[in-house]
């Protein structure tokens, strides 16, 4: 194989969109929680001596936690409000899109959580001897994620 002809690399995981309800708020500069675990129950067969059997219970999605730097846009402190102010419904529920793009700015894989709503929001650490980014933290939780390869 020449040193050209490596295949297609990785996609890097600084290139990303979020979307929430198809408006692109922009600006995060971390999201974790992409996550799904498949919780089990174990069972011992009488009998079956070498391997315990897993039986499948549910799907656990951990909480989307979503990271920016504080700008003007007050839509995601207005939305936790909501929240806070007990408006859980199906208005103040969204659908959260991440976008993962190629180097050329094309989407090439998408992640789409369904019903999230924010359970936590956190404002920046504070310090005048500083000269960080004034950060803020969303955690949302949600009833799971879907996902889709890009063209």
């Amino acid at each position: 194989m020449a040193a050209g002809d490596r295949g297609k690399d990785p996609y890097l995981s600084f290139r990303f969109l979020v979307e929430i309800d198809g408006l692109i708020v922009g600006g995060f500069s971390e999201i974790s929680g992409l996550q799904v675990e498949i919780d089990t129950e174990e069972y011992q067969e009488g009998g079956v001596n070498d391997h315990v059997h897993h039986l499948i219970k549910a799907a656990k999605y951990p909480r989307l936690v979503l990271k920016r730097g504080i700008t003007d846009s007050d839509v995601l402190w207005k939305w936790q409000k909501q929240i806070v102010d007990g408006a859980i419904t199906k208005e103040t529920r969204k659908t959260i899109n991440i976008v993962l793009l190629d180097t050329e700015k094309n989407e090439r894989w998408g992640w789409r959580c369904v019903d999230a709503y924010p359970v936590k929001w956190t404002g920046p650490d504070l310090n005048a001897t500083g000269n960080n980014v004034a950060i803020e933290s969303l955690e949302l939780v949600h009833a799971g994620i879907r996902s889709e390869k890009g063209t």
